[in-house]
């Protein structure tokens, strides 16, 4: 059976505060981050170079960092299968409506090197114990802008930016032939189009992060609809509701390693210049809301947005950990291995994509974020060498996401090189 977003009256917790010329804290932690507007917005769109033979990202002493896959078509998400096999979903921005030179932009978030959106599922295989993939198949074809993917019960579930579609699997298969069947319909109109996917601990729900459509709802909240939002659904697509909300546009999803509690990264607006706002790492409280469009980081309004809701700003939730401005954050992974260093067990990896919308570049790069009791420390660099200049525009390539293999190791996806990276503990 399928069902539809557009039939659910989408009763979203929005905010208003009054903006203030002070400082704030990255939630409970003492680290402060400025509030000052820094000037006018700026248009900074990074220039691809790629990587030379040889040159690979930079990773700490004691890792090694070598290249798992090449030859894709704007590698985003990657979901690793029981077996081992990696699906890697290949798609790309198509039109975000942001202008540069009179010429429409493909992506808020991209670069001036623009591709075309294959919208496929590609399958990469280790098998001959090379250290790189050495079978490569194009798994699924023929979809809309795909990003998530999750495996629950013989079936994987495909999130295109318009739909959630599933299909019956057997282990091992390389391509699949089945026709799929879609479960829910989604709002896949304007910017940001993943789609996310994540399944409860006992695998009776499903998790859909959803960006909004707009960056501060200019449209008219009309057209945010089930945007902004993490949803949640039965494995039918049925019981469709708001798990939580005002969240600008959320990416990578996981629960934090033998708990209940869900992680989120989100990518916070744009257009108030270089300070402001930080992009976040947060924990996500059923039912909460984190303030998108109205306000940002807890009850600091946004007074571009119309409309304000002053009796809601009071219930949006200051994120747990600001990720720095402008830095894009996008997939995210608890490491739950054990050949990486002490340091780095239950700790999350994030994959800053970087943005557009800074004079200096900001993000790409992967960082680490250590915890303790549960809860997040100050990140720091894991994976750099992205930044070709760091006075200018040019930048190697751009980190997407990040997932762990059986035997410890991490893939890095570069979407705009087509490359796959592995990272690997050498002692």
């Amino acid at each position: 059976m399928k069902y539809n977003v557009f039939s659910l009256a989408a009763t979203l917790l929005l905010c208003n505060a009054v903006y203030s010329q002070t400082s704030l804290k990255s939630g409970p932690r003492a680290d402060t981050l400025s509030l000052e507007k820094s000037g006018k917005s700026v248009k900074n769109f990074s220039k691809v170079v790629g990587w030379k033979d040889g040159e690979t990202p930079l990773a700490p002493a004691g890792f090694s960092v070598t290249k798992y896959s090449g030859g894709l078509e704007n590698p985003r998400k990657m979901y690793v299968l029981p077996n081992g096999d990696v699906l890697v979903a290949e798609a790309a921005t198509i039109n975000s409506g942001i202008k540069k030179a009179g010429a429409v932009i493909v992506g808020a978030a991209k670069s001036e090197n623009q591709h075309v959106s294959v919208k496929r599922i590609t399958l990469l295989r280790y098998t001959k114990g090379t250290g790189m993939a050495d079978v490569k198949e194009i798994f699924l074809e023929n979809l809309e802008q795909p990003f998530g993917m999750l495996l629950l019960d013989g079936w994987l579930y495909v999130a295109n930016t318009n739909s959630l579609i599933r299909y019956p699997y057997k282990t091992g298969q390389t391509k699949m032939t089945a026709k799929g069947e879609k479960i829910l319909d989604l709002n896949g109109n304007g910017r940001h189009w993943t789609r996310n996917l994540l399944a409860s601990e006992d695998g009776k729900k499903i998790y859909i992060a959803v960006g909004s459509s707009s960056n501060i709802a200019e449209h008219g909240m009309d057209k945010e609809k089930m945007r902004a939002n993490i949803l949640e659904i039965n494995r039918d697509g049925s019981g469709l509701k708001v798990f939580a909300s005002g969240l600008r546009n959320p990416v990578g999803m996981a629960w934090y390693p033998g708990t209940h509690t869900l992680w989120a990264t989100v990518n916070e607006r744009d257009e108030l210049g270089d300070n402001l706002v930080p992009d976040y790492f947060t924990k996500v409280k059923p039912g909460g809301f984190y303030g998108w469009p109205y306000s940002y980081w807890g009850q600091h309004v946004d007074t571009r947005v119309k409309d304000q809701k002053p009796e809601l700003v009071k219930k949006a939730v200051v994120p747990d950990l600001s990720l720095g401005n402008h830095v894009a954050p996008l997939g995210m992974a608890f490491y739950t291995k054990s050949t990486f260093p002490a340091k780095y067990h239950n700790g999350a990896f994030i994959a800053e994509h970087g943005s557009w919308n800074s004079s200096k570049l900001q993000g790409y790069k992967v960082v680490f974020v250590p915890f303790s009791n549960g809860e997040p420390g100050k990140p720091e660099d894991f994976l750099t060498g992205f930044i070709a200049d760091p006075n200018g525009i040019e930048v190697h390539g751009r980190p997407v996401d990040v997932v762990q293999l059986a035997d410890g190791s991490m893939l890095v996806s570069d979407d705009v090189t087509n490359i796959i990276w592995r990272v690997t503990a050498t002692k």
